[in-house]
């Protein structure tokens, strides 16, 4: 059997090509850096994004119902939009799958995306048979691409390397739920089992090396880093000093604190408050924060713009809209969290906002790391539970703004090469090489 000189890669991602989402971002960014490496990706996929025509990309609905019903929504968005084709068949959908969904939660009682394993296992296997690809790429979010990874390791030999974005275990805490504790083990498989493995911050390095130490220097840390702007936008000082949040708010990364932080502020200094405005975008004002702002009677300086989607008219995608929005922004608010986990991820979007130009007000929690490379990067950075803190800061914002002597980075941005990079040089340290294999798919 001829074998192809072509380098392959197989990778097992579930989310990909998936407009704004940090976990496709992180992986379909480094796509054209790996090409450029002499490395032809081979994607399997969820159907929650467009389908790539540049290279072999295959997309897979899960086999569970919560999976199918999850992917299926997503799938007829992106065809139809959300509008009443969108509601009738989505909704149909669900009234049937209701009975099989709570079965399914009873008897797995895993998160909804478990379900693709066993679609991506099936597939993959075929794929590495077809097209040979010298590794197994998994990257998260979702861990079903890790799950597959680790059982395609096992079926065919081939080399597995698994890029972790979040922290699979939770510092400090004994895992609760059946999906939790599955969670657990499959760090423990990840650890052991994959070629390679890397981690978005050194703390979640640690603590993965501490609870598995057979992981050795298997294991390493990876700023992921975001590739430069396609779009950018003129930046003008206006009448207000402009704070812009981008990206989804949760009960876990609430507006709430900083919410009340302005209220005190406004109160004490209602004027340097008047010169300020906070725009967020990327999807709605947590529960928490907005009940904040009512209660607290600062409605005026928000201002609430959702997501936005690609434009008809200009033709621009919603990532990039959003990047024209942050190059107009005098100043970049990070909410990184309030929960123990914060100590081992960084925000995806810090990575953004190092291409807007524009400094970085973070409010962070428990992570020296982040709080090193906002400053590094000239911006302001403040543990999220020192209020006091965050009025000062506030009051100091507006002074540099009124004074035109807000910081510039000195700098460069990170980005998605310096990552691709570190991969491929420590991918050629552990071992990776071109593999031969068998007509039947099996290492020889």
């Amino acid at each position: 059997m001829t074998i192809s000189p072509i380098r392959r890669w197989l990778i097992l991602s579930h989310g990909f090509n998936m407009d704004g989402r940090a976990a496709s971002l992180t992986i379909t960014d480094k796509i054209p850096h790996l090409r450029e490496a002499g490395i032809e990706p081979v994607v399997l996929s969820a159907v929650t994004g467009v389908r790539d025509s540049h290279f072999v990309h295959e997309q897979l609905l899960p086999w569970g119902p919560a999976g199918f019903r999850f992917d299926l929504r997503h799938l007829l968005a992106l065809k139809w939009g959300r509008g009443w084709r969108y509601r009738v068949v989505t909704g149909l959908t669900s009234l049937f799958l209701a009975p099989f969904i709570i079965l399914e939660r009873l008897v797995i009682g895993l998160q909804s995306q478990w379900s693709w394993t066993p679609a991506a296992l099936y597939r993959g296997w075929k794929m590495i048979r077809q097209y040979q690809p010298e590794l197994i790429y998994s990257t998260g979010g979702a861990y079903s691409a890790h799950w597959a990874g680790y059982w395609l390791k096992k079926l065919t030999k081939v080399r597995w390397i698994a890029e972790v974005h979040d922290p699979m275990v939770f510092p400090g805490t004994t895992p609760a739920t059946r999906n939790l504790r599955f969670w657990a083990r499959l760090e423990g498989m990840i650890c052991t089992e994959a070629d390679m493995t890397w981690w978005f911050t050194e703390q979640a390095l640690a603590s993965a090396l501490k609870r598995h130490p057979q992981l050795g220097k298997r294991g390493f840390a990876i700023l992921p880093g975001a590739e430069p702007p396609q779009v950018k936008a003129t930046y003008q000082k206006g009448s207000r000093l402009r704070l812009g949040h981008f990206g989804s708010l949760s009960e876990v990364r609430t507006l709430r604190p900083f919410v009340e932080a302005f209220a005190r502020f406004a109160q004490s200094c209602p004027e340097q408050a008047g010169d300020m405005e906070i725009h967020c975008y990327g999807g709605s004002i947590d529960g928490a924060g907005r009940e904040a702002i009512q209660r607290l009677g600062i409605q005026k300086y928000f201002f609430e713009h959702g997501r936005l989607e690609r434009d008809p008219l200009s033709g621009l995608s919603g990532r990039e809209r959003i990047q024209q929005e942050m190059h107009r922004m005098d100043g970049l608010l990070l909410i990184h969290g309030h929960t123990a986990d914060c100590a081992e991820y960084i925000p995806s979007k810090f990575y953004d906002y190092l291409w807007a130009d524009r400094p970085v007000i973070g409010l962070v929690h428990l992570n020296p790391q982040l709080m090193d490379l906002i400053e590094k990067h000239g911006g302001y950075a403040i543990e999220v539970d020192q209020s006091g803190a965050l009025e000062a800061l506030l009051g100091r914002l507006q002074r540099d703004w009124a004074e035109d002597r807000m910081p510039r980075s000195t700098l460069p941005p990170l980005g998605t090469r310096q990552a691709v990079d570190l991969i491929l040089q420590r991918n050629a340290e552990t071992g990776g090489s071109a593999m031969k294999f068998r007509q039947d798919g099996l290492l020889m």
